[in-house]
């Protein structure tokens, strides 16, 4: 992958933790952090930051011009059960800040990564191990939204050359930030509860199986496609990845095993419910696997384990 590189709502769930690997990787001055929430310490300390409404074209190009970017991570969304509760915003935020940057792209010739979500597949999909190539007709907004997203890089590359890469990321469970509307955040919240000693009311009924990864799977796999070789890339827009299929007793039992105290019940939510119901349990995620070599670190019991220190230390709450 070629710097310098820009990163797009880099202040949620992916993009501070890729801020940070990539800060790394190529260098704090090769790397720009925007968004338009203040920056944090950390990501101060891995990039340059810029104050960036991804909605705003001009400010888009500025910044790519101006910094001579090579390679855009666009993170930029509005999560599932958030953009049910404002379709409008959701169609803003997520497609027209996309076409901002696949614009901006074509005319200064880098290459964009923009994730997509297993959301995408609706009711006429298989829901177990659903196909790379399938039919997409979701039910909700943030499906429709995401679909007109991977269609809309397809576009792009396939008019214009931009290079243009996805995934269709599985639900990411992180330790660093705060769930924010997403119909798998319960599986962070369950941690960070069990923590803290508190019972948890899942918003999901028992035996609601979906997909999952974990973070540093995620940042992983984002970075491994921006730097495989073009050549062996059938598909862009978007691949599959996925690492485990689980449901909530699942990862209730898991917690358990280290922190047996643990009590968690079932408080269905019915619009995160309906959501989940319409989508996909698995991923069959062949096509990454031979395509650029995605191969997952982290099954449940290596991720509990890290979950459960990482979030322990963050609360400074002794297990």
């Amino acid at each position: 992958m070629n710097t310098n590189i820009l990163i797009t709502g880099a202040g949620g769930q992916i993009g501070s933790d890729l801020t940070v690997a990539l800060g790394r990787m190529y260098g704090q001055d090769h790397v720009i952090a925007s968004d338009i929430v203040a920056p944090t310490e950390k990501m101060l300390n891995s990039a340059r930051f810029e104050h960036i409404d991804a909605t705003d074209i001009g400010a888009i190009s500025r910044v790519i011009r101006e910094n001579n970017v090579a390679t855009v991570f666009h993170l930029v969304t509005l999560l599932s059960a958030a953009s049910e509760g404002n379709p409008q915003k959701a169609w803003h935020v997520i497609v027209t800040s996309l076409t901002n940057v696949l614009e901006v792209a074509r005319e200064s010739g880098c290459a964009v990564f923009a994730p997509s979500s297993p959301a995408v597949f609706g009711p006429g999909a298989p829901r177990d191990n659903t196909p790379q190539d399938t039919i997409l007709r979701p039910v909700s907004i943030y499906g429709v939204s995401k679909v007109a997203g991977e269609l809309l890089c397809d576009y792009y590359h396939g008019r214009y050359g931009v290079d243009t890469r996805g995934l269709r990321f599985s639900g990411v469970i992180s330790y660093e930030t705060i769930p924010s509307g997403g119909i798998t955040d319960y599986a962070v919240g369950m941690f960070y509860e069990a923590i803290r000693k508190n019972p948890y009311h899942c918003f999901l009924r028992k035996g609601t199986r979906l997909p999952f990864m974990y973070i540093p799977d995620a940042i992983k796999a984002a970075i491994t496609l921006m730097e495989a070789d073009p050549k062996r890339l059938i598909h862009r827009n978007s691949f599959n990845v996925t690492a485990m299929s689980l449901a909530p007793e699942d990862v209730g039992r898991e917690i358990q095993k280290h922190l047996p105290d643990f009590s968690f019940d079932y408080q269905p939510d019915s619009v995160r419910q309906a959501i989940a119901d319409s989508g996909t349990t698995s991923l069959d995620d062949t096509a990454a696997r031979e395509e650029w070599g995605w191969r997952p670190d982290y099954d449940l019991a290596a991720l509990a384990q890290d979950m459960l220190a990482k979030i322990s230390a963050k609360l400074n709450i002794k297990l």
